[in-house]
This record gives structure tokens, C-alpha cells and sequence, in this order.
């Protein structure tokens, strides 16, 4: 995925956002002006972008000053321009509290915006980085259109009780860019770190806060979004084509610029490689982990929840230092230096990548043809995902990435219409999906949030595109035939303290896998995947292998045998 998100808290502002990220990820120097600190570590100056910056009196491309961007961000959502307001409020006789208020932008909040982080795919940064200025400026210029689609689709301010009331923000997102060249490695890594506001302005003329959940679900459709349009921009402009490259055995291939050389990309992942070592040997201490008992305290096999968790541990624990911010020009030639001695590649292929991209393309493009069946791409994107999700159940948002993903592996790099994505997932959605919803509150009512699954049988797919099935009911007995439903055990009479706990009752009838034997506890879900030390002492068991203790009849109780006050047992 090529767009990152997290949150910006008011007190991150000055710790990280104000001392690295708005000077190219390096070490801002103690008061130090932002606009020095920028031109000596050789990065642009931060812009403004988003249709609400009229409000707040910005323009699109200004300067972001350190000044806005404390009262924006780090003064829990204030007026770019609070401390003028406030100034003017005090001359003209207002009191102190009234002339603060001034320059508040609705309620305070902790919150106060979320840094999406956009960067290409290898093969384009790798055009950008040895490529000639116009080349440069091309792919530069690619990168500022997801956010039109998170204003007009995705962003909603959230208001009433609970928050049961949403709405598009009418005048759009505000948001600050700050486009940075290199990797930690030291690598070329063209990024962007789109800082977008939770204020947003209501019909009413009201300040409200931007739903942070609903950006952090349609991050994946985001991210698909972004590769198409930069990939199609630069394509059309530079006149390239496009390829799958198989980056990881068994998932989706990504779409590269054909004609750039592997052993290139190869030698921008040099990161890549030190977390994959690290993640083998955390998969390893994962699977052989074991309890004080000597019984192991995980699944022989790692699952995608757990790889995820290990994945993010291996990137912390091989995160290099950040390298000293440096101009552009500086960067480039280094880049070039080390690709010639370090790569593989020829020099004459690194000096003129662009010509081989283009060659490839000419190839690519004579021999295939950019036709959109909008009928087979909905059966290619509801199969995909209906497998893919766990439980075979999904929203509009997994098909809408989905459909995104397949155009951009037909169309090669070309341009498509606006709004195909939408007619593809319609389509799928009305001749393969079924709606299951049961909403129980507002939002389930709304239609980014609507729950569907395939409408053809699990038993139409090959065994191995099964999704998982969910943990059977402990309460049901298997059927004797298959055709009968299943039948619920009797209830079990017991007295009064005669249950036994619920760590003892297991069945001795479950059969003996690997992966579940019967009086075998199992480890709490890796929330600390990779650790070795002794879990809890409240152990998550196996819900295959125990019944759950049934509710006792008037007709199976007995009276307590308890003595009364005052009396003796005998």
C-alpha cells in the first residue's frame, strides 16, 4: 500500500511535526527559523491545498508558516490567523476570554488533524530520480489529485447527539504538504506528508470535526486511487505503459512502469530486505514459543493478523536513523553514483531510463488493447473480494479498491473515464452481491457502510478459495446426517456448587490436531506477537472443546442444605 495514515495530536506538533517532518524528516536545529531550516536542509517550503482554505482566508500554493501551523494544529484547532483575531478583538475593547474565543474554530479538540503520507511505486520514483527536469516536474505534479476524491466521497463532520447526524464538509478539507525526497536508507523515496485538518465548516455556518474513522477506512481505496492516478498521469504525459510485478508469492501483483531493470528496484529495498530477514526470525520464536508448561502457546502457523503485528515489530527493530536532510541536486548525483557502482545496471541503461521505459511501452501498447468489460470486472471484483475478506463479507469501500486495482491492470497506464470505478462496483454489487445488513444504529443505515456477501455458494468455489469458517456454535452437536439441522444439547442438571470450573470442562470427544487437542489451553490473540514470556494466567480455551454450562432447571434444583442462622450442621 502506497499511502500511510495516522493521527496528529496537539502535543505531537512541537515533539515531531515542527522539529522533522516540515524539514525533509531531519533535526530542525534549536531556534532555528522554519523557513532557514528548510532552505539548509534543501526542501521546498510547505503549501497550502483543499477548496476550504477560502474561509480560513488562504489560498491554494501559499506558504504554510510556522505560525499557522501551531495555531492549527498544535493549539488544538484554532484559526490559521487566531492571533491576529485576537489582537484585533483586544482593540476593540473585547475582553481577553471573548477575544480568545475569537479565534476558535468550534470546540477545542485533542485531535487535531491526520498525516497521510503519499509516495509512489518504485519505478516512478526511480524515473523521478534519474530522470531530467521536465521528467521530474511531471511526476511532481501527479501527486496532488486523491485529495479532491476524499473531499467529494470519503469525509464527513459529525454532529448531534453521538454524533447520529453527518454530512460533507459543503466547503471542503484544509491541509498543508510537505513533499520530502529520501528514505531512511538514504534511497531516493519521492513522498508527500498531506497534513489535513479536522475542522471543517457545517451548512449552518458551524465548525465541526472531520470523522477520523471514516479517513482511516478508506485508506486501502485511497491507496489504489492514488497509484492509478499518478501511474495514468505520468503514462500519458511521458508516454509509458505499465506491467505487474509480482512482489510477494501468492497476493496480487503491483503495477510498475515497464522497462525499468529489477535489480533497480532491488537496489531501492535495501530496507525491504533487513524486515524481511527480521520477520523469518520472529516467525520462528512465534511458532516454537512455548509456556511454562513446555505446551506451545501459539498455532503452528502464523496467521495474516499475526504476520501483520510481526511485520510492523521487524520495522520498528530494524528502523534505521534518520540521514541529514540535503538539496536535491546533491541527492541525485549520489543516487546515480551508487545505482552505477552498487546495482548491477549498466550505466548507459541508468542514464537513459526513460528511453528503455519508453521502448518497453511502445512494445506494450502494440500488442495490448485497453478494452473495459464492465460485466467481467464485477465478477472479477466481487470473487476477489468475497475470498479475500474473511467470512466472505465486505463493504463498498473493498469493492471500490478492488475495482480500482483491475482497471489499472487492464487499461496498462491509460487514462479511463470518470466515475468507471462507481459503475463497476454498481454493477457487482447488483448482480453478484446480497445485502445483509441489520443495522442497529444510524450509520448502518448509510451506504458506505452497508454489509454484503456473494450471492453464489461456497460450495461453487475450489476448496483452496474457501474463506475461513467462523468457530462453530459450542452449544450444537454435530448433525448425525448432514441433510438434518443441527440439535441443541440438553440441558445438564446440576446442584449448587457441583459445576465443575470452567478451565476443567473439555471434552474428551474433540478430535486430536495439531492445532486443537483436547485439554490444551490456548494463547490469548498476539497482541504481543514474538514475546516469550509466560502469558497471563487467564488463558483463552478452545471453543471447540467445551460445553458451556447450562442454566439449571427448577425441576434439577435442589434446595441448599446450608444451615440457617443459628442452627448447628450435622
Amino acid at each position: 500500500m502506497t499511502v500511510d495514515i495516522r493521527v496528529i495530536r496537539a502535543g505531537q506538533m512541537y515533539r515531531y511535526y515542527l522539529r522533522e517532518t516540515v524539514v525533509g524528516d531531519g533535526r530542525r536545529p534549536a531556534r532555528t527559523p522554519l523557513r532557514a531550516a528548510q532552505e539548509q536542509a534543501g526542501v521546498p517550503a510547505g503549501r497550502w491545498m483543499g477548496r476550504g482554505l477560502a474561509v480560513l482566508g488562504l489560498a491554494p500554493g501559499e506558504e504554510v508558516t510556522e505560525a499557522q501551523l501551531r495555531n492549527l494544529f498544535g493549539e488544538r484547532g484554532r484559526h490559521p490567523y487566531a492571533d491576529r483575531i485576537e489582537a484585533d478583538r483586544l482593540a476593540a475593547g473585547d475582553s481577553p476570554k471573548k477575544a480568545y474565543r475569537a479565534g476558535a474554530l468550534g470546540r477545542q479538540v485533542t485531535v487535531t488533524g491526520v498525516d497521510f503520507v503519499f509516495r509512489p511505486q518504485p519505478t516512478i520514483y526511480l524515473l523521478w530520480a534519474f530522470g531530467d527536469e521536465e521528467t521530474r516536474r511531471v511526476i511532481e505534479a501527479a501527486h496532488e489529485r486523491v485529495l479532491e476524491w476524499i473531499e467529494d466521497e470519503v469525509a464527513v463532520i459529525r454532529y448531534g447527539k453521538d454524533g447520529i447526524y453527518r454530512v460533507r464538509p459543503p466547503g471542503g478539507l484544509v491541509a498543508a504538504r510537505f513533499r520530502h525526497y529520501q528514505a531512511r536508507s538514504g534511497r531516493p523515496l519521492l513522498h508527500d506528508h498531506l497534513m489535513v485538518s479536522v475542522k471543517g465548516q457545517r451548512l449552518d455556518g458551524k465548525w465541526g470535526s472531520i470523522h477520523t474513522t471514516a479517513l482511516h477506512e478508506n485508506t486501502v481505496a485511497a491507496s489504489a486511487l492514488y497509484n492509478e492516478l499518478v501511474t495514468s498521469e505520468v503514462c500519458e504525459v511521458l508516454g509509458l505503459a505499465t506491467e505487474p510485478r509480482t512482489v510477494t508469492p501468492g497476493r496480487r501483483p503491483v503495477m510498475e512502469i515497464a522497462g525499468v531493470p529489477h535489480e533497480l528496484i532491488r537496489w531501492t529495498s535495501r530496507r525491504s530486505d533487513q524486515i524481511a530477514a527480521c520477520l523469518a526470525e520472529l516467525e520462528h520464536e512465534y511458532v516454537t514459543a512455548v509456556d511454562d508448561d513446555g505446551e506451545p502457546r501459539f498455532l503452528p502457523v502464523v496467521s495474516e493478523q499475526a504476520r501483520a503485528k510481526l511485520n510492523a515489530i521487524a520495522a520498528r527493530k530494524t528502523r534505521p536513523p534518520k540521514q541529514s536532510a540535503r538539496p536535491l541536486a546533491q541527492l541525485r548525483e549520489r543516487w546515480k553514483a551508487s545505482a552505477i557502482l552498487t546495482s548491477g545496471v549498466a550505466a548507459d541503461v541508468i542514464t537513459s531510463l526513460l528511453e528503455h521505459a519508453r521502448a518497453a511501452a511502445a512494445a506494450i501498447r502494440a500488442r495490448v488493447a485497453a478494452v473495459v468489460d464492465i460485466a467481467l470486472a464485477a465478477v472479477d471484483v466481487a470473487a476477489t473480494v468475497f475470498v479475500m475478506n474473511d467470512g466472505g463479507r465486505f463493504h463498498r469501500r473493498h469493492l471500490l479498491a478492488e475495482a480500482r486495482r483491475h482497471l489499472a491492470l487492464v487499461l496498462r497506464g491509460r487514462r479511463r473515464d470518470r466515475g468507471l470505478d462507481d459503475q463497476v462496483v454498481a454493477a457487482a454489487i447488483a448482480t453478484h452481491c446480497l445485502d445483509i445488513t441489520e443495522p442497529k444504529t444510524m450509520r448502518g443505515l448509510e451506504a458506505g457502510y452497508r454489509l454484503y456477501t456473494a450471492r453464489w455458494p461456497l460450495s461453487d468455489l475450489p476448496a483452496h478459495h474457501h474463506p475461513p469458517t467462523p468457530a462453530s456454535d459450542p452449544d450444537r452437536q454435530p448433525p448425525a446426517d448432514p441433510g438434518e439441522p443441527a440439535v441443541l444439547r440438553p440441558p445438564q442438571a446440576r446442584t449448587r456448587g457441583s459445576g465443575r470450573s470452567p478451565a476443567s470442562r473439555c471434552s474428551t470427544s474433540a478430535p486430536s490436531s495439531p492445532a486443537r487437542r483436547c485439554g490444551r489451553t490456548c494463547a490469548p490473540p498476539p497482541c504481543g506477537a514474538g514475546r516469550t514470556t509466560s502469558p497471563p494466567t487467564s488463558r483463552r480455551r478452545c471453543p471447540s472443546t467445551y460445553s458451556r454450562p447450562s442454566r439449571p432447571t427448577p425441576s434439577t434444583t435442589t434446595k441448599s442444605s446450608r444451615p440457617g442462622p443459628g442452627k448447628r450442621s450435622t
